[in-house]
Order: structure tokens, then C-alpha cells, then sequence
């Protein structure tokens, strides 16, 4: 598997921390964030989260699909996981790197959210691979971060490495939607313009909506 960061260093209870946040602002970014897809989905759909961690966001979906699998890079993420999704029978969880896919179903739904193409460094090329997943007919959804959220998303990302969650954040290259710490982490945003391309180069219809002026999504429907 291709070497990534938070394979090696962000995983299984080190992640379940960086969501236990007490910036309030950061906790409705991720709440909201959820609930915009939430409030998509039917009920009948058959959906695929990428990048799904320890599954937080596949927990909260789960009442509202048919089924829903999550496959992240991290074997201890996944292991987390399925522990803590152990009450949801329509969830599954699987160790799995988005460059390298080996899946033999296409889904309703496939889910790349809270800056998922940055933590895999996902090109144009993963992107497509990404929306042949997709059934006629079905959605892809990715999501970056809304440039009006970078004062609390520099906040919450300092409170993360004030827990010993990530590296010393280089303030002096930290900037421009982009955050890095001196332990290698990087974290990119993708903006209005770099969602516009995206979609024009897949050649679907698609839109793109700022969400609670903190998410930014761009959905992609394979008609």
C-alpha cells in the first residue's frame, strides 16, 4: 500500500481524538457536513464512504441506506471500526487504498468527505477511478473546506496538535488554504474553481454548494 500519513500516524484512537473537539464551531462544521448528505439519501441506496476512518460518518448514515461500506487505508482504523460499528448490521469496513480499489459492485452513492482527495492526495486519474464505482444513475460526493472556515479550521488543527495529534504547525507555511506541520503533515483545501475543472474534466453533470459556509461540495451525478 502506498505509505500516508494518516495510515502511519493519524489512526485508530489518535483520529477517534481529532474529532472530540471543544471548538464548537468545528463540531457544526462536521454535523452539518453529515446531515447534507443524510438528507439526500432515500433509504434504498447501496453507498461506499472512502478515506472512512474509524467510521464516525458511516455511523450516522447507516439508519438512513440500504447498506453502507467504508474502506480506509489504516488496518487499525478499520479494526476501530468494526467495533464500533458493531450494532449497525446494514455497515461493513474494509482495509483498502483508494489508488489501488479492488471492488466487484458499483454503488448508489460513494462518499469522499472532510477533505478526503487531500488525506489521499487524489489526482484526476483516482477521481475517475472514484466515479467508475458509481452506478448509472448514481451520485459522487466529494467535499473540501469553504475558504470562510479557515480561522476555525486553523483553530481546531492547533488544538489537534496541542493534544500531540499532529506535528508543530509551520506558521510560516501555513497559509493560502493550505496547513503544514514540521512533522510532514500537509493538508490542502480545493476551492470553487479547482471543484469547476474537476467536474468539467469528468464529463457528468454536476453541481457544486457551499454548505454552512464551512463545507464546500462538489457532486458529481453519473446520468
Amino acid at each position: 500500500m502506498k505509505a500516508n500519513y494518516y495510515d502511519d500516524k493519524l489512526n485508530s484512537e489518535k483520529l477517534f481524538k481529532v474529532y472530540d473537539t471543544n471548538i464548537p464551531r468545528a463540531k457544526q462544521y462536521l454535523d452539518e457536513e453529515i446531515k447534507y448528505v443524510k438528507n439526500r439519501l432515500t433509504g434504498s441506496e447501496n453507498v461506499l464512504e472512502l478515506g472512512a476512518g474509524y467510521g464516525r460518518i458511516i455511523k450516522e448514515l447507516a439508519p438512513k441506506c440500504a447498506s453502507i461500506t467504508g474502506i480506509d487505508i489504516s488496518k487499525g482504523n478499520v479494526e476501530l471500526g468494526l467495533e464500533y460499528l458493531k450494532d449497525f448490521p446494514r455497515a461493513n469496513m474494509m482495509v483498502m487504498d483508494v489508488h489501488n480499489m479492488n471492488l466487484d459492485e458499483e454503488f448508489d452513492v460513494v462518499l469522499c468527505l472532510q477533505n478526503g482527495l487531500s488525506a489521499m492526495k487524489a489526482n484526476l486519474d483516482t477521481i475517475k477511478s472514484i466515479m467508475d464505482l458509481v452506478k448509472p444513475g448514481g451520485k459522487g460526493y466529494f467535499s473540501s473546506y469553504s475558504e470562510n472556515f479557515w480561522d476555525i479550521r486553523l483553530e481546531w488543527f492547533q488544538e489537534q496538535a496541542d493534544k500531540g495529534l499532529l506535528g508543530e504547525i509551520d506558521t510560516e507555511n501555513t497559509k493560502d488554504g493550505v496547513i503544514v506541520c514540521k512533522d510532514g503533515f500537509r493538508g490542502i483545501t480545493h476551492s470553487e474553481e479547482d471543484f469547476q475543472k474537476i467536474g468539467e474534466e469528468l464529463g457528468f453533470q454536476f453541481e457544486i454548494e457551499e454548505v454552512d459556509e464551512s463545507s464546500l461540495f462538489l457532486i458529481v451525478s453519473k446520468e
